[in-house]
């Protein structure tokens, strides 16, 4: 990851493998991807030139939802851009949410 999103990337690990002790983690499509083991993947983030979009798979159904909309229905997105404040509680929150739902088989 280039310039400030390597310590951002590194900060959403570790907040992720904190929120949810037995994450799995692969690289697919050059993007890191986070999952429970029988149950799928529930989130993957990607670097883009002005922000890391984090991807939440089921993110429709967390309460409250993260912002972004898709254009598939139950994806929803988290956008984090160089000068923003990680509000770890909310992410925590969203990360444990997401864990315990079904995830996706992508590979």
């Amino acid at each position: 990851m280039p310039g400030w999103k390597r310590e951002v990337g590194r900060r959403l690990d570790a907040l992720i493998e904190r929120s949810v002790p037995d994450v799995r983690r692969a690289v697919r499509w050059n993007s890191p991807f986070y999952g429970i083991e029988n149950q799928g993947w529930f989130l993957s983030f990607h670097c883009f030139t002005r922000y890391i979009k984090v991807t939440f798979l089921n993110g429709a159904s967390l309460r409250p939802a993260p912002p972004v909309e898709s254009k598939q229905e139950q994806v929803r997105y988290f956008h984090i851009h160089e000068d923003d404040a990680l509000d770890e509680d909310l992410l925590t929150g969203w990360l444990r949410q997401a864990a315990a739902l079904p995830g996706e088989d992508l590979f």
